[in-house]
């Protein structure tokens, strides 16, 4: 699976933003999906996750009530709306994908995925 983000940029502090994520390769299907960043100087850290079957999501508590997450198998992309951002929201934000055929799980570690895409980055100016 390649993954392609799209849709970072430079807003002002309380502003949106949409990313989106592409697959190519194989489709979305036995795939739970999930949003990461890294900032400077920091670890990689989890944002959001969905599992394979879409029913379930997750959040860190960083972002919970102003990121969702969302994904449309048929169009083999996954969404992350971003609302009020924050200066710490700053970070390259990555795609990853997980091979799976448990429907309802979504996965919080980044060792648990297998493909990443190459980042967009979210710059929040203060």
């Amino acid at each position: 699976v390649q993954l392609v983000e799209s849709g970072g940029g430079s807003v002002q502090a309380g502003g949106s933003l949409s990313l989106s994520c592409a697959a190519s390769g194989r489709t979305l299907s036995n795939h739970a999906m999930a949003w990461f960043r890294q900032a400077p100087g920091k670890e990689r850290e989890f944002v959001a996750g969905i599992s394979e079957n879409g029913a379930n999501t997750g959040y860190a508590d960083s972002v919970r009530g102003r990121f969702s997450i969302s994904r449309d198998d048929a169009r083999s992309t996954v969404y992350l709306q971003i609302h009020n951002l924050k200066p710490e929201d700053t970070a390259l934000y990555y795609c990853a994908a997980k091979t799976t055929y448990v429907h309802h799980l979504y996965y919080r570690v980044d060792h648990e995925y297998d493909y990443w895409g190459q980042g967009t980055q979210v710059t929040v100016r203060g």
